[in-house]
């Protein structure tokens, strides 16, 4: 089945849009009190509500139980945003229901019991909340939350209390990054209750130029309010982006120019690319066929997929053999050549 980051070829700046919604139930301690056969338990009754459940969906599922996954298996979820870093690092008893385009991933025993995640290309925000919404009215049919009628959903962390919900846009600024207005704009975000984290979420740094925007604020807004704020939020920014790019082309031709098709040139040419120097080559791509600037052919598959494949677990899985990091460099080279 195609995976739905496969559909990103024709995204623009919104490369992605993400729902993540934290859930716990109410007969068991929270996470980080969970004794390991509470986890089992609470595992296998998550698992039964979806995979056992006269719904539609309930097919389109597997469980896979990532604790006893092998590091390189669980680095190359975390790689394809289908896990979080939290979860790879539990040696407790945890995994993932994953559906089969890998759309929707719900995450038990992570930092809460029960995580809920929808992800969609290109700006489908409205989309996966109508998604995550259903999977949570199936989970809730079964499953008794831990919820107070003034409060809302209690999570771990007092930072998802109320909707539990964290609504957010991966957005590619290369122009902003270059010109250095990105830290203004960080700042009088973060006013508005809004912050900006790198591609695997917090504590992780940007790559490639994209960013993660998302909600901080979870108590005293509704999910529709949330959402409303983001685009809003997101819709600035994408405009800004789209001025610095013209205003670049306008003053800095030259410059740009080669900067894009010297980019183009070693991705085509190269036989030896770090993960790092790849993302960075392909985020310069990626902006130039979106203004225009290159007329090349365009690679067999778009930037996000790129993004995926070229990560060091998922690459070592596709190429399917124990190498050095330099075979690897060489191997990674030879992948782009040939999609270029």
């Amino acid at each position: 089945m195609k995976k739905w980051y496969e559909d990103s070829l024709d995204t623009d700046i919104i490369v992605s849009s993400r729902i993540r919604l934290a859930r716990n139930y109410k007969k068991y301690p929270f996470a980080v009190r969970l004794s390991s056969s509470e986890a089992e338990k609470m595992i296998e009754e998550t698992k039964n509500a979806i995979l056992e459940g006269n719904t539609v969906i309930s097919k389109d599922f597997q469980y896979i139980s990532i604790f006893r996954k092998p590091p390189i298996d669980k680095r190359a979820m975390m790689e394809r945003h289908i896990v979080s870093p939290e979860l790879v690092k539990k040696t407790e008893p945890c995994g993932v229901l994953l559906s089969n385009d890998e759309s929707i991933s719900i995450m038990v025993n992570e930092e809460d019991h029960i995580r809920i995640q929808c992800i969609a290309a290109g700006k489908n925000i409205e989309k996966v909340w109508d998604l995550a919404d259903k999977i949570d009215d199936i989970l809730e049919e079964k499953i008794d939350y831990a919820f107070d009628e003034k409060i809302g959903y209690l999570t771990s962390c007092p930072t998802n209390v109320g909707t539990g919900m964290r609504a957010s846009y991966m957005i590619h600024l290369p122009a902003l990054e270059w010109s250095g207005q990105l830290q203004n704009i960080f700042n009088a975000i973060g006013k508005l209750g809004f912050t900006v984290r790198g591609i695997y979420g917090e504590g992780t740094e940007a790559e490639g130029s994209l960013y993660q925007i998302s909600n901080q604020i979870t108590l005293g807004q509704s999910e529709i309010e949330i959402i409303e704020n983001l685009n809003n939020i997101t819709l600035q920014i994408e405009e800004q982006e789209k001025q610095i790019r013209e205003k670049i082309l306008r003053e800095r031709e030259a410059e740009l120019k080669d900067k894009i098709y010297r980019a183009y040139g070693i991705l085509r040419y190269a036989r030896t690319l770090s993960t790092k120097e790849a993302i960075a080559l392909l985020s310069d791509v990626k902006m130039g066929f979106e203004m225009g600037i290159l007329e090349e052919p365009k690679p067999k598959i778009s930037f996000y997929e790129f993004m995926m494949y070229i990560q060091p677990a998922n690459f070592q899985k596709i190429i399917g053999t124990d190498l050095n990091s330099k075979q690897r460099d060489i191997k990674r080279a030879e992948f782009i050549r040939e999609r270029f």
